[in-house]
C-alpha cells in the first residue's frame, strides 16, 4: 500500500491492481518450475541467499523507486523471492536426518507462523498508536531483510538433494504420524512441503547406485512418478480441490488490501488491517491444528465437508464484495483465511498419507504449480489491463462465484461416491444373500 501513497485519484490506484499486482503471479508461475531444479542441484545454499537478496532488492526500490514500470520490476523480485521460499524447506530435510524431520518441521513452520503475525501486529501498533508513517514501516521491513540476507551466507552446505545429487542408497524413512503436517499447516501459497508418511514404495528412481542424475533423467523421473501419482483417484480428487481453492485463495488475500482500500480510504479513516492478518494468522493455525481433533471420516464425507466450507469461503467472498463494510470485510476475511487453513491442513494430510518424502514434494510442487497457472489465468481475464481489468468489487464478485462453482463441483462428486459405495453395500448383501 505503499505506492498507494505515492499517487494519487482512483484512476491510478485502479492502475495499481490491474497493471502492478498481477506481475507477481506472472513471475511466481514462470520462476517456480526453474527454481524448484536449481535449488536442488545447487543443493539449496545459492538459492537461499538468492531469495534473500530478492527481498533487499524489492524493499530497496519500494523505498527508493517510483513509477508504473520499475513498480512492476519490483514484483517480478518480490516473485524470484516467493519462488525461492522452496529452498528454504527443502534445506531443512537435507541436513537433518528423518527421524528429526516431525520436530524440525514443527519449529519451522512455528517460526513463521509467529513472524507473519508478530510483523502485522507490530506494523499496525507503530500505525495506530506511536502515528509512525507508512515509509518507515517499509525501512524497518527493509532492515530485517538486510539481517536475514546476512544468515544464509553461514549456513553449511549440504552435500545431497533430493534428484541430482543423491544419497549412496536409498535412505530409510520411518512412517510418521500426521502431527507433523498439521504442525507445518499454515500460509502454503509460496510452500512446497517435503513430509509425509512412507506408504508407497520408493520409487525406481532412487534405488539406482548413482549419486548424481543429469537433468534428462531428472525430468523422466519426475514424470514417471507424476503419472503414478495421480493414476490414483482420493489423491487426485484432494488435488483437484487444493489446485482450486490455491488459485481463488491467492486472488482473495492479495487484493484484499485494494478491497479494504476502497471500502474505507486510508487517507480519511483510521485503518486496523495489520490487527487483522495478526488475528487470521493466529486463527488460521489454531483452525490447522483443530484438524487433529475433528471426529471426520475424510475418506466418506471428505466430498461433501470440501463442499459445504468451500460455499461458506463463497458466502465470506459475497460479504466482503457486497455489504462494503470495513467491519464485515475484515470479519468475513478472517473467517474465510481460517475455513481455507481447515481444509488446506485436511488436503495435506489425505494426499501425504499415499507418499513417500520424494513424491510429497513432487505432488505439492505440481499442486502449486497448477494453483498458479489457474491463478495467471484468472488474473489475465478479469484482472490485467490486458483483459477486463475490472474494478476490485467486480472481480471479487467473480471469485465468490468461482468458490461457489467449487461448492458445487465436491456435492456432484460427493453424491456420486455415497451412490457407488451404497451400490457396492447392496451388491455385497446381495452377494451374501445368495451364497447364505
Amino acid at each position: 500500500m505503499g505506492f498507494l501513497r505515492r499517487v494519487a485519484g482512483v484512476s491510478l490506484r485502479d492502475r495499481v491492481v490491474n497493471e502492478i499486482y498481477p506481475i507477481w503471479t506472472y513471475s511466481y508461475l514462470v520462476l517456480l518450475f526453474p527454481i524448484f531444479l536449481a535449488t536442488d542441484y545447487l543443493c539449496y545454499k545459492p538459492v537461499l541467499v538468492l531469495q534473500a537478496i530478492s527481498l533487499v532488492v524489492t524493499y530497496v526500490m519500494l523505498l527508493k523507486t517510483q513509477g508504473m514500470l520499475t513498480m512492476q520490476l519490483l514484483e517480478c523480485f518480490f516473485g524470484l523471492a516467493t519462488a525461492s521460499e522452496v529452498a528454504y524447506y527443502s534445506y531443512i530435510y537435507s541436513i537433518v536426518e528423518p527421524a528429526h524431520y516431525q520436530r524440525v518441521t514443527g519449529y519451522c513452520r512455528s517460526i513463521a507462523l509467529f513472524g507473519s503475525a508478530a510483523g502485522s501486529l507490530i506494523g499496525q501498533l507503530l500505525l495506530s498508536v506511536a502515528r509512525v508513517q507508512l515509509v518507515h514501516l517499509v525501512i524497518i521491513t527493509l532492515t530485517s531483510a538486510a539481517v536475514a540476507c546476512v544468515a544464509p551466507w553461514f549456513l553449511p552446505m549440504p552435500k545431497r538433494s533430493l534428484f541430482f545429487h543423491k544419497s549412496p542408497g536409498p535412505a530409510e524413512e520411518k512412517p510418521r504420524s500426521s502431527t507433523a503436517l498439521l504442525e507445518k499447516a499454515g500460509d502454503s501459497e509460496s510452500e512446497l512441503p517435503l513430509n509425509s508418511q512412507d506408504v508407497y514404495t520408493m520409487s525406481r528412481s532412487f534405488k539406482t547406485g548413482s549419486h548424481n542424475s543429469g537433468l534428462v533423467e531428472v525430468l523422466r523421473i519426475l514424470f514417471d512418478d507424476f503419472l503414478q501419482c495421480y493414476r490414483y483417484q482420493p489423491l487426485l480428487a484432494w488435488s483437484l480441490w487444493w489446485a482450486l481453492a490455491t488459485c481463488g485463495y491467492f486472488q482473495v488475500i492479495n487484493y484484499a488490501q485494494a478491497l479494504w482500500e476502497n471500502v474505507r480510504p486510508s487517507q480519511d479513516y483510521e485503518i486496523y488491517n495489520g490487527y487483522v492478518e495478526t488475528l487470521s494468522t493466529v486463527l488460521g493455525a489454531l483452525a490447522a491444528l483443530l484438524v487433529g481433533y475433528l471426529p471426520v471420516c475424510w475418506a466418506l464425507w471428505g466430498e461433501l465437508a470440501l463442499c459445504a466450507l468451500s460455499l461458506l469461503m463463497a458466502v465470506c467472498v459475497f460479504v466482503m464484495d457486497t455489504l462494503r463494510n470495513i467491519w464485515l470485510c475484515y470479519s468475513s476475511y478472517v473467517l474465510f483465511r481460517a475455513t481455507y487453513m481447515l481444509l488446506i491442513t485436511v488436503a495435506t494430510y489425505q494426499i501425504a498419507a499415499s507418499l513417500n518424502m520424494h513424491r510429497y514434494a513432487l505432488v505439492f510442487g505440481v499442486n502449486t504449480f497448477v494453483a498458479l497457472l489457474l491463478q495467471s489465468l484468472l488474473t489475465v481475464v478479469v484482472v490485467d489491463s490486458a483483459g477486463l481489468g475490472l474494478d476490485v468489487f467486480t472481480q471479487y464478485l467473480i471469485y465468490g462465484g468461482y468458490f461457489a462453482v467449487i461448492s458445487m463441483v465436491f456435492l456432484l462428486a460427493g453424491l456420486c461416491k455415497l451412490a457407488n459405495r451404497r451400490r457396492s453395500k447392496q451388491e455385497e448383501e446381495g452377494l451374501a444373500n445368495s451364497q447364505a
